[in-house]
């Protein structure tokens, strides 16, 4: 089958053709986003591959769809940027990777946090300049701190098992409660009760229109002053105009993001010689209590090899039977 793929890196590439091996799939590498403007790059081709921060709307999808593409090959485990409705009438498939390693994703979200508690960020900087004055680097023990897990999925629960082995306990929320976590001792309430109790809350759902904004001014006005909010799921989870306003009248304590609502134009680019743009995430970066990584949580070898081998898995089964083998259907999302 042959595969235009958006957005490429060079490891993406090695991962991918690894992957591809057996399967002997053609792989055309493109590194622009795929947008409107750059689906004409997708001729002569039977399937895209996108990534993240890939616009699939149906204004992409519609001449995707005349140009002859059948499948839609995600190469990640959100699907927010996809109009699913519009994919299903042109006739287009869309394939996801529902799990490749929740360790990574969750492994760097206790990261941010460990960092962000001893000002790793900030001590790294003033030992590089010779000084090594202790004043404004203090932190607190994490054993019997509680913390607010939001979505108990797979990398949700990872996260809260790492943390109860801090000794901390741990509350969280979940449509769907998780009877794993529960014998582990995790304690499901609903949100407001986990905001006002938690002295970190660390963000694991999806974005949908439920959860678009789910930290906003009246959220953060229950969180409890000085307490620590960490995104590793997706940018728009969180209002970013109401958390700067709580970081600047100190409510909010610290701040980890490996997720932007506007990180399209920002991350996975070198803009190292630029001026950025966007004066929101400027301001973010002027704070000392925030800590910002461009989403790298997933980038490990072991997830790599793991998106890689069921991206490959789902172009493969699609050619052979027509479907998918992580096909998402609107009708089990409705």
């Amino acid at each position: 089958m042959r595969v235009a793929v958006f957005s490429t890196k060079p490891y993406d590439r090695q991962f991918l053709d690894s992957a591809n091996t057996s399967a002997h799939h053609q792989l055309v590498y493109l590194e622009p986003r795929l947008t409107v403007e750059t689906t004409a790059l997708a001729r002569d081709v039977s399937a895209v591959c996108a990534f993240v921060n890939d616009s699939l709307s149906a204004e992409v999808l519609e001449p995707l769809a005349r140009q002859g593409v059948c499948l839609v090959a995600l190469r990640c485990t959100g699907f927010n940027n996809v109009d699913l409705v519009a994919a299903r009438k042109l006739g287009i498939t869309v394939a996801r990777v529902p799990e490749y390693s929740p360790h990574a994703v969750a492994e760097h979200a206790v990261t941010l946090v460990l960092a962000l508690n001893r000002r790793i960020h900030r001590a790294y900087a003033r030992v590089r300049e010779g000084n090594f004055a202790l004043e404004g680097l203090l932190g607190f023990d994490m054993k019997s701190r509680t913390v607010g897990v939001v979505g108990t999925g797979r990398i949700g629960a990872t996260f809260a098992r790492i943390l109860a082995g801090f000794g901390c306990t741990i509350l969280a929320v979940d449509p769907a409660p998780d009877p794993a976590c529960i014998a582990a001792g995790v304690r499901y309430v609903d949100l407001p009760d986990l905001l006002e109790a938690s002295d970190i809350v660390s963000l694991h759902c999806p974005l949908t229109p439920g959860t678009r904004h789910l930290i906003d001014a009246a959220a953060l006005a229950r969180m409890r002053p000085g307490a620590m909010l960490i995104n590793t799921s997706r940018g728009a989870v969180i209002d970013t105009p109401a958390v700067i306003a709580a970081l600047k009248d100190g409510r909010l304590g610290h701040l980890g993001l490996d997720v932007y609502e506007e990180e399209a134009d920002l991350f996975f680019e070198d803009l190292s010689d630029k001026v950025i743009q966007d004066d929101v995430f400027a301001r973010l970066l002027s704070f000392p209590n925030v800590l910002v990584t461009g989403h790298q949580a997933f980038f490990t070898a072991d997830a790599l090899q793991g998106i890689a081998r069921t991206t490959i898995a789902n172009i493969t089964g699609f050619e052979r039977d027509g479907r998918a083998v992580h096909e998402i259907s609107v009708e089990k999302l409705a």
